[in-house]
């Protein structure tokens, strides 16, 4: 192989793929990442078995080929050449030679064939959505996913079609967020679950503008993003009935500035017990009051004025939750909606249904 092109179009496809490719591996070749260059293209292509990335490029290809190079160190050495540099790329042998200008560095190579590549993922439809509208459902939903729960299906976001809606949500047992757009045609009803660490990678290289064409099979799912393809591996398993944790109508409703209501939380915070960041929420008419205390005995208090005029009501939860839930809403009020002291919160922008968070009730 022997190709020629300036730094910025060798890096801009190294950093689109780079993210799932990892130094320490069981399989030395899954550190690399995979290069094949003819008809005056370059393609880049990563994976972690899990999460496939591939980008292309416009190269002068002199000679054609495919080889694997070490991914990290490729990206390194193009982050620490000049800009507008001309980088030639030879092989020979199980070498790899990078020149620009005056510097020349020499990669170990792996063979292309050791490189694990997602055959055609059988789409059972394909959706084609706007980046920025599609950014926004994950960003809404995405911090709700369980890390490493045993109860493998929370750990990722689910994707659901229904009639001319896609919803997203995420649920970690102990908080809900819901998400929904309008698609621009009727889709097939369906469901399934994207893994945490392939939405992660999809929320790092969408953008604002422009389409993504989404390609749901029954065991992978892939979209295509300008030059760059995302392929990921679907979660089997069954996702928890969500509508059933939602409240539907909660009788006892406050409406606060989210700002406000923001702050103060973080202020009672700075004195919740760190392990559990348990926070005590009280309600009554025209006033929301928050306690927090630790085991050094130390205690906050903070007010603020609401719009309420339901029964009193004191309730326990996490500040986090209700930090991330107020951190996605983007009104300046904030609607809270409570059944009982044991039943969960719904948060939302006033009279919105669009996204939706759900948070469980604690026991302090």
């Amino acid at each position: 192989m022997k190709l020629t092109a300036k730094r910025e179009e060798l890096l801009a496809p190294l950093q689109s793929v780079i993210g799932v490719v990892e130094r320490r591996q069981t399989m030395p070749v899954l550190a690399n990442v995979l290069l094949s260059a003819r008809d005056k293209r370059l393609g880049m292509t990563g994976t972690d078995l899990e999460v496939e990335l591939a980008a292309t490029s416009a190269v002068e290809v002199e000679t054609a080929g495919d080889l694997t190079v070490p991914g990290r160190k490729f990206l390194d050495i193009l982050r620490a050449l000049p800009s507008g540099v001309q980088v030639t790329l030879t092989t020979e042998g199980e070498k790899a030679t990078v020149r620009a200008g005056r510097s020349r560095f020499t990669l170990t190579t792996l063979p292309a064939s050791e490189f694990p590549v997602l055959e055609e993922i059988h789409a059972q439809q394909t959706l084609t959505l706007g980046q920025g509208e599609f950014h926004r459902l994950i960003d809404k939903t995405h911090f709700s996913m369980a890390q490493q729960d045993v109860r493998y299906y929370l750990n990722g976001l689910l994707l659901e079609t229904q009639e001319s809606t896609l919803r997203a949500v995420a649920t970690d047992g102990h908080r809900l967020a819901l998400c929904e757009m309008t698609l621009g045609a009727p889709a097939k009803a369906g469901q399934v679950i994207v893994p945490r660490k392939a939405i992660l990678e999809l929320q790092r290289i969408l953008g604002s503008e422009g389409e993504i064409e989404l390609a749901i099979g029954t065991n992978h799912i892939r979209a295509q993003i300008g030059d760059i393809r995302f392929t990921s591996k679907l979660i089997d398993g069954r996702f928890p009935e969500y509508g059933r944790v939602i409240p539907n109508q909660p009788p006892r409703v406050a409406l606060a500035d989210r700002d406000l209501l923001r702050q103060a939380l973080q202020r009672t915070a700075i004195l919740s017990n760190e392990k559990y960041r348990g926070i005590r929420v009280g309600v009554k008419p025209g006033l929301l009051a928050l306690q927090a205390h630790n085991p050094e005995h130390e205690e906050a208090e903070d007010q603020l004025e609401v719009e309420y005029e339901g029964e009193e009501l004191e309730i326990g939860f996490n500040v986090n939750y209700l930090l991330d839930a107020l951190g996605a809403i983007e009104t300046d009020r904030v609607e809270l909606g409570f059944t009982d002291a044991n039943s969960s919160c719904l948060i939302r922008a006033p009279g919105s249904a669009e996204a939706r968070y759900v948070v469980m009730p604690m026991r302090l």
